[in-house]
């Protein structure tokens, strides 16, 4: 495959790092974005292969002007990669007391980089792949989490934005035309040993007497440096599915999160069998059911 060109947010730390690494080391070209780029660092790298951006995925001026940087500078974006996200960790009651003159600021601030700012980004991507690129076509990673199939505890409001991350790709998959050629994957990690579950993490210890069987910020360092997942192969795989000409609509990386998603197929398949009787008790007397 020809070498493409892919534009990354969240590039300072984690996989958004390391996949700016891989797509360089393979002769990619890569725009990687950070809300600082002047700490962006890299190796071999010319204005030939690669631009750093500052851009702040809460901001639609900001988005666009560095896909408008990276077409100046590229002219064209195969692979978008939506990777930027935020992480907050506790019980849900608990959260809200322990951040309580802030918390409706923490839940935008989550809100838009996990979901509002993902949909911009993809709102321009596909505008840029299917009128910009010649001929069009490209692909649009979203970095969602096993979290985004299965609920986690200490990670209710977390595990809500991906799950609307991966709402919103699957029912925008059906409203894309074949003949533009874009592609959208859900890629969905495990744990893996970033900085996300250490630094970057903002944790709030339960204060209420009913949660004192959880603590999140304990359990959060216990986990730091032990998850299964190593970042450089994550982005390797990430880099692997943007080759397919045919990537999934779902994929996730990590052997705790294949577990975790079989184990998620095996309980839907048990349960919603148990109570088909009633599923189809509600229909309309006469209903031609589609075979």
């Amino acid at each position: 495959m020809a070498p493409q060109v892919f534009l990354i947010t969240g590039t300072s730390t984690g996989f958004g790092n390391e996949l700016v690494k891989k797509c360089l080391s393979e002769g990619d070209k890569v725009v990687a974005t950070a809300r600082n780029a002047s700490k962006l660092k890299f190796d071999n790298t010319t204005k030939d292969n690669f631009l750093a951006l500052d851009l702040d995925v809460t901001e639609q001026k900001s988005i666009d002007n560095a896909f408008e940087k990276a077409l100046s500078q590229f002219g064209r974006v195969d692979v978008v990669v939506n990777n930027a996200g935020y992480g907050l960790a506790g019980e849900f009651e608990s959260l809200r007391s322990r951040f309580e003159r802030r918390w409706r600021e923490l839940e935008i601030k989550r809100l838009t980089i996990n979901f509002f700012g993902l949909l911009d980004v993809t709102r321009k991507a596909l505008q840029v792949m299917r009128e910009v690129n010649k001929p069009s076509g490209g692909k649009i990673q979203q970095i969602t989490s096993i979290g985004g199939q299965r609920g986690v505890p200490n990670f209710s409001l977390y595990c809500a934005s991906k799950w609307a991350v991966e709402g919103f790709t699957e029912a925008l998959s059906h409203e894309l035309k074949p003949e533009w050629n874009i592609k959208l994957t859900c890629v969905e990690p495990g744990g893996f040993r970033t900085d996300w579950a250490g630094r970057s993490m903002i944790s709030a210890r339960g204060i209420r007497s009913a949660y004192d069987h959880m603590d999140a910020k304990k359990t959060m360092g216990e986990r730091h440096g032990t998850q299964a997942g190593d970042p450089v192969k994550g982005a390797r795989a990430m880099w692997d599915i943007a080759q397919l000409p045919s990537p999934p609509l779902r994929t996730v990386i990590g052997s705790d999160a294949y577990k975790a998603i079989m184990g998620k197929i095996k309980t839907y398949g048990e349960e919603y069998p148990k109570y088909q009787e009633l599923a189809e008790s509600t229909d309309v007397e006469g209903y031609q059911r589609p075979t």
